[in-house]
């Protein structure tokens, strides 16, 4: 039997390992986690010499839909998102109660998407859809971050070809696709992260413009 009396005695707990020195450790959240942020802050900030060719391409989308205009827009993965983006701002309302207005992303419908892959070529699923809808009046926006992409180059190239305004968001240099773009809004960067950010601020302007356009009130911030 114990004995009540007896002091209790507590394990003796082994020391805790110092945390290596920043130095040692280039992979701790700290470091990589504030290289992201200070990334995108230096590409926000170049933005800025972009003011002008942003407004154009608000006004751009603007005039389309004042003339009875349809606007089309599409891309690839975070850019397919990001032409769903756009058009589901202008279908829908930003900010405002206004009227719709008239948009459609073409890589939001799988029946036409997966037909025209299966029995033509994945290259060919926006031009497609392009030469069918597109006319003289509509707008063809492409959302890409390395404008390398066959399928949005086509798409650009058959918008042309049908008598379609053209206007590429894009990175970099713009890729082939900027040889087929009447207008173009390229993002001061080659990092895919930082081009599709910069593109989703690019699209809230363009929402801001056209929204306060539609329901006849300035644009504010």
């Amino acid at each position: 039997m114990s004995d009540p009396t007896a002091p209790i005695l507590t394990p003796a707990v082994p020391p805790v390992p110092a945390r290596p020195a920043a130095a040692d450790a280039p992979d701790a959240p700290a470091d990589w986690l504030h290289a992201h942020l200070a990334a995108h802050a230096d590409v926000a900030g170049a933005m800025v010499g972009l003011a002008d060719r942003i407004r154009a391409a608000g006004e751009l989308v603007r005039d389309t839909f004042a003339r009875g205009g349809t606007l089309y827009t599409f891309g690839n993965g975070g850019s397919a998102a990001d032409a769903q983006h756009l058009t589901g701002e202008l279908v829908g309302h930003y900010k405002r109660d206004r009227r719709p207005l008239p948009a459609v992303t073409l890589s939001t419908d799988p029946t036409s998407m997966t037909c025209i892959a299966n029995d033509y070529a994945y290259e060919d699923v926006f031009a497609r859809q392009v030469e069918a809808l597109a006319r003289p009046g509509d707008l063809v926006v492409a959302f890409t971050t390395s404008g390398r992409s066959p399928n949005v180059v086509r798409a650009l190239e058959s918008a042309r070809a049908n008598g379609a305004t053209t206007l590429l968001l894009a990175g970099g240099d713009g890729g082939p696709a900027r040889e087929h773009a009447d207008h173009l809004l390229l993002v001061p960067s080659s990092a895919t992260p930082r081009i599709q950010e910069m593109h989703t601020l690019v699209l809230h302007v363009i929402s801001e413009m056209v929204d306060a356009w539609a329901a006849d009130e300035p644009p504010a911030a």
